[in-house]
């Protein structure tokens, strides 16, 4: 494959993976071997083995980072602090992407920011919806209560008054208490059940204080 050929086929791509290329008469082996010259030329950068995204010089779309985590782990969702950044609960900048999926947990550092997958029960792996993040990229992202619920259930203590009041949860109005109910329920863990609870007497102390 030619560079102008790569170039046709992904540009207009935020991400790509080397299956995507796999077509026709192209060898896997001497693919491979090409996409490795380009990553060394810095045409390209590799994610992950086999997940790419064109240099800046050469890509036509910024990638978003909850797509970037997606299609480095499959089986995954974007939640935790990331999702409750997005969703404008939490008031800090949060500058490492987590997400959760089934698999084993894993730390990827890569040249477009550090990507964290937490390890969720298959039982759990729920709450999330394809989601808009950017004009024309959608990823796959936790509502506003799974992504809170999701971190209490990855957090030693997380349940704790004390633990949920230093989140300093903001923009409480965007959060279903309905919803927040069920998705403890389903979660059918008493720690999980204790956190929704407060959580919700957090934010009526606050609706009856203003």
């Amino acid at each position: 494959m030619k560079w102008h050929e790569l170039l046709r086929i992904v540009r207009k791509e935020p991400v790509f993976t080397s299956a995507m290329l796999q077509t026709g008469q192209v060898s896997r082996e001497r693919l491979r071997l090409q996409l490795s010259r380009w990553t060394e030329a810095g045409k390209i950068f590799q994610l992950r083995r086999g997940v790419y995204v064109l240099a800046h010089p050469y890509r036509s779309i910024e990638p978003h980072p909850f797509l970037l985590a997606n299609t480095l782990r499959k089986n995954s969702y974007v939640s935790l602090q990331s999702a409750l950044a997005y969703h404008g609960l939490i008031p800090e900048y949060v500058p490492v992407i987590t997400s959760v999926t089934t698999s084993r947990p894993e730390e990827l550092q890569t040249d477009l920011g550090i990507f964290v997958f937490r390890h969720i029960k298959m039982g759990y792996f729920f709450g999330y919806l394809r989601t808009e993040v950017a004009p024309g990229q959608k990823a796959f992202l936790a509502t506003p209560e799974k992504a809170l619920l999701d971190l209490v259930y990855g957090t030693r203590d997380g349940e704790r008054t004390e633990s949920l009041r230093e989140l300093r949860l903001q923009n409480t109005d965007s959060i279903d208490l309905i919803r927040l109910r069920g998705i403890a329920e389903r979660f059918d863990k008493p720690k999980i059940s204790r956190a929704a609870s407060r959580i919700i007497a957090i934010i009526e102390e606050e609706l009856n204080e203003s």
